[in-house]
């Protein structure tokens, strides 16, 4: 096996494999050489000489190996799994894949409240029942949305929301660097942006700032008819909270990508609710992941080349 610029590890996310891939990456670099590991023994002996390493983990037994690696890119957008200290310690850069999601994710969240703000749960009940009955609805459009979290999923969702003509709320752990919405609060006025907000977008990181985030006295802040929808972690919501503020009525419903647990029992109270809508963790879930990935490791590799800064560059 040459000597590869680009060694791609063995991984599987929504279902494709490394070879997509290697295939999207050799596109966007037909210069270079791009090797696919199939094997453990391939991916050490690929890593024995590659510049550029892409995958979801590297140990450290790897990394020992690995002395020519400068960049390893990894698919993920969180890094803390990988043995960051060893890497840094071998002046191995780290990249994530931060802002992949945001596309698909955004695109959920818009209508997860376009969903509710209509009715159709309602609506496919009653198909369900083969009945016709009207029954009321709201619009988006003209409301206000409270985003908890900034980064990259939470600015694709204001983008996504601009043409509703929708008051944005924000929420960050550094509100003086502002953001895209029209105000911007710190976590310590958490409560004073999601007050009257129709739909609260969580699109935070779990933290120890932020897990429990959404409790009982959150709830009680909140619209009566308030929307939560939660592409973050479950557990930035305190699930039993959440199930009686739904059940009493003191909120309007809830779109949950995750729970706490995760995956949900079969037996739990929130599969019952008729305003809640539950999907499996799938709102990142895209055919374009690979391709979007690849534009992220190309655009390294030359800026790698130019000694330049890289782009999702973990400190």
């Amino acid at each position: 096996m040459s000597d590869p610029d680009v060694a791609v590890l063995r991984q599987t996310i929504h279902g494709a494999d490394a070879s997509e891939l290697a295939a999207a990456i050799r596109e966007r670099l037909p210069d270079r050489s791009v090797a696919l590991a199939r094997t453990p023994a391939e991916e050490r002996e690929l890593l024995s000489t590659a510049r550029v390493a892409v995958g979801l983990h590297i140990d450290e037994s790897q990394l020992a190996a690995a002395e020519n690696l400068e960049l390893f890119a990894c698919v993920f957008a969180g890094t803390g799994h990988l043995p960051r200290e060893a890497l840094a310690d071998r002046g191995v850069a780290v990249t994530n894949a931060s802002g992949v999601h945001g596309p698909t994710i955004a695109e959920h969240v818009v209508g997860s409240m376009i969903t509710h703000a209509h009715g159709w749960p309602q609506a496919q009940r009653q198909q369900a029942r083969r009945e016709w009955r009207s029954y009321e609805t709201r619009e988006v459009y003209g409301s206000t949305v409270a985003v908890v979290g900034l980064g990259a999923i939470g600015s694709a969702v204001v983008d996504r929301l601009e043409p509703f003509g929708v008051e944005t709320v924000g929420v960050r752990y550094s509100p003086e660097k502002g953001g895209p919405t029209d105000e911007v609060y710190g976590f310590d006025a958490f409560h004073e942006a999601i007050a009257e907000a129709e739909f609260v977008v969580l699109a935070c990181p779990l933290t120890e700032a932020t897990r429990g985030l959404v409790d009982a006295d959150a709830l009680r802040t909140m619209r009566a008819d308030a929307v939560l929808v939660n592409v973050a972690r479950g557990a930035v919501v305190d699930t039993d909270a959440l199930v009686a503020a739904l059940q009493k009525s003191r909120l309007g419903g809830a779109a949950l990508d995750v729970t706490d647990p995760e995956p949900l029992p079969e037996d739990h109270p929130l599969w019952g609710l008729g305003n809640v809508t539950i999907t499996p963790h799938n709102a990142g879930h895209t055919p374009e992941y690979y391709d979007r990935v690849a534009d992220i490791l190309a655009e390294n590799v030359d800026r790698l080349d130019a000694d330049a800064e890289l782009r999702n560059r973990v400190e």
